[in-house]
């Protein structure tokens, strides 16, 4: 019997109007409070690799070294520790090098990483992160799992989570969460024919 291949996931925070930074570039409102936090956490547990844009792998560079605060609660120090543990593949046009515990420069275009990593043995989910590399891979048709984590909060514009111009993607809900903060996360896995 063939090993189940590793799904290929696409989880952010986004507003209600579907952006995961607003105008301008702002994202404070998408600060995830105690509840979802943890489900972002255990999230992580899944990961077994993260593919990130340049912008995202720069905004998370935070984690490299924010349980080193001395104010740093539990969450904190949890996140950044399994933050670093996780491999990661940074892919940008303008990086030469990247810093950052257990992380890399993509050496090739993400269809051909993601097959090279669904060919090693290993475990864990591939998480993709950032939104040019997301449309990339959404319009090859790699992402298996959209996980939105749906904000009620409507922003106006900005950078959406679901890439533009795509063709359709035919998806069935695996689940659904309301927080009690409002934010409701669902799991759409991509239906393919046969």
């Amino acid at each position: 019997m063939a090993p189940t291949p590793r799904l290929v996931t696409y989880s952010m925070n986004i507003s209600l109007d579907g952006y995961f930074v607003g105008p301008g570039g702002g994202f404070d409102w998408s600060e995830p409070d105690e509840e979802v936090f943890a489900a972002h956490t255990e999230e992580l547990r899944g990961i077994g690799v993260h593919l990130l844009g340049r912008r995202l792998h720069e905004t998370m560079s935070y984690w490299e070294t924010a349980d080193q605060e001395p104010e740093s609660d539990y969450s904190t120090v949890e996140w950044a520790q399994m933050w670093r543990a996780v491999p990661k593949v940074v892919f940008s046009r303008t990086l030469t090098e990247v810093t950052g515990t257990n992380t890399r420069l993509a050496t090739r275009g993400v269809a051909d990483e993601i097959a090279a990593l669904r060919a090693q043995p290993g475990e864990g989910e591939i998480a993709l992160g950032g939104g040019e590399l997301a449309a990339e891979a959404a319009a090859l048709d790699l992402i298996d799992e959209y996980r939105p984590f749906v904000l009620p909060v409507v922003v106006g514009g900005g950078r959406p989570y679901w890439p533009q111009g795509l063709s359709r993607i035919d998806l069935e809900q695996v689940s659904s969460r309301t927080f009690g903060n409002g934010v409701v996360a669902v799991r759409y896995r991509v239906v393919r024919p046969g």
